[in-house]
């Protein structure tokens, strides 16, 4: 091939490269609308226990909102807790229940309800603070117990004392749980930091939106993460949206369990779509684009987001936490903001940008606080105190919601005080 011939193929190659450029991307563009303060981001390191670090980091959020207090939350105090729980569960059920790191943000508000919760200092859940996070031994050596446990019982030879030998596992690997400990000289138990705190664990709620279920009736969430059969409430696609950017619009983060392991998802680029067209299909100029420039996205339905939950293509992957909105300025999309738990990846350390299809077809369900529910939903979904306010909210109206008050009130003031 000549001198001219080779100059002539390379222009005419940048051209069409740039003409498919110019016609199908721009490059992404974000404005903020509202974002709201967070913790800093964790590492989760090499466990499955994005459930804990993603509901510590919302609930590090919640008090902030309510009572303005800065605090770090003890991700491995809850851990510790649910291994226990999940080992009782397993023996119980004879073998036959689900049994891994994983869980869902229930576990966490119901840990807290039942046992409290303290700050990261008093329980780091590790005997040397200077490795990572690695429970793959720690959930191997658990099961292994509990298969034991359960061939005794099938004998009918299970000692009346056998969880011990769970608590003694646990001990070992997350260290004894504390008692009493004191923060600026004032005692607490981990009971009384939770109201300290004012974290109310009644007033979290779980939303989703799929069509094997009634709409606007809860039901036990089938997803194998699952096994304590906690309930969520089921809201038709739009309503489930609505609510969500209702909550983060009114100054309240959200909890999010979503599919991260279809190709749309890029922790190290900090964005989450659905293109219409599969990598599989997309030529040289289109991969090199790729999350750089805004390309289109499929159509999300509410059938389409039930097939794929049902072909298992959307499956319960990992659980992050929900802390603003943006809008894409080219498309004019919305965005949500994340936090992940994977580290200060990405140029946005430890953040990403979810488009509002993804949000749509990947959610698995968010926990939000009751209180920030639309009015008419919450009226539907028999939350509120006053039955007849069921007209659609306008953003504007107080909307009281059903509150459990804690059993326990400290009787000392705030540490900052």
């Amino acid at each position: 091939m000549n001198t001219q011939k080779i100059l002539v193929t390379a222009w005419a190659l940048v051209v069409s490269i740039a003409a498919v450029s110019a016609q199908d991307y721009s490059p992404y563009s974000f404005k903020a609308d509202k974002l709201l303060e967070a913790t800093s981001v964790k590492n989760q390191q090499q466990t499955g226990t994005c459930w804990a670090f993603s509901c510590a980091s919302y609930l590090e959020s919640e008090v902030r909102r309510l009572n303005n207090m800065e605090v770090d939350l003890s991700e491995m105090f809850v851990v510790r807790h649910v291994y226990r729980q999940k080992c009782e569960n397993y023996v119980r059920r004879q073998g036959t229940a689900q049994f891994s790191e994983g869980g869902l943000a229930h576990d966490l508000i119901q840990a807290v309800r039942r046992y409290g919760i303290v700050p990261d200092d008093v329980y780091p859940g590790r005997k040397d603070p200077s490795k990572p996070f690695n429970h793959s031994n720690i959930e191997r050596t658990l099961r292994d117990k509990c298969k034991e446990l359960v061939e005794l019982g099938k004998k009918g030879e299970l000692p009346t004392g056998w969880i011990t030998a769970i608590d003694q596992i646990l001990d070992e690997e997350f260290g004894k749980l504390p008692g009493k400990f004191s923060i600026d000289g004032r005692p607490y138990t981990a009971q009384l930091y939770r109201d300290y705190l004012g974290i109310r664990p009644d007033d979290y709620v779980t939303i989703t939106s799929f069509t094997h279920h009634p709409f606007y009736e809860p039901f036990v969430l089938e997803v194998p993460d699952n096994f304590s059969n906690g309930l969520v409430h089921n809201l038709p696609l739009d309503e489930m949206m609505r609510c969500l950017t209702y909550a983060l619009q009114q100054g309240h983060s959200v909890e999010w369990d979503a599919d991260v392991s279809n190709e749309g998802f890029s922790a190290k680029n900090g964005l989450a779509i659905v293109p219409a067209k599969k990598w599989a299909d997309k030529n040289e100029a289109q991969r090199e684009g790729a999350f750089r420039f805004v390309e289109p996205q499929v159509k999300a339905t509410q059938a389409y987001r039930q097939e794929l939950f049902d072909k298992q293509v959307t499956m319960d992957d990992h659980l992050m936490h929900i802390t603003g909105l943006e809008t894409e300025t080219n498309s004019g999309e919305k965005y949500y903001r994340v936090k992940n738990s994977w580290g200060e990846v990405s140029d946005l350390k430890g953040y990403l940008r979810v488009s509002d299809t993804y949000m749509r077809l990947n959610t698995i369900s968010f926990m939000v606080n009751k209180n920030a529910l639309p009015k008419d939903v919450a009226t539907r979904l028999n939350l509120l105190d006053d039955p007849q306010a069921s007209k659609v909210d306008d953003g504007k109206t107080p909307v009281k919601i059903k509150t459990v008050r804690p059993t326990a009130t400290p009787s000392f003031k705030k540490a900052s005080e």
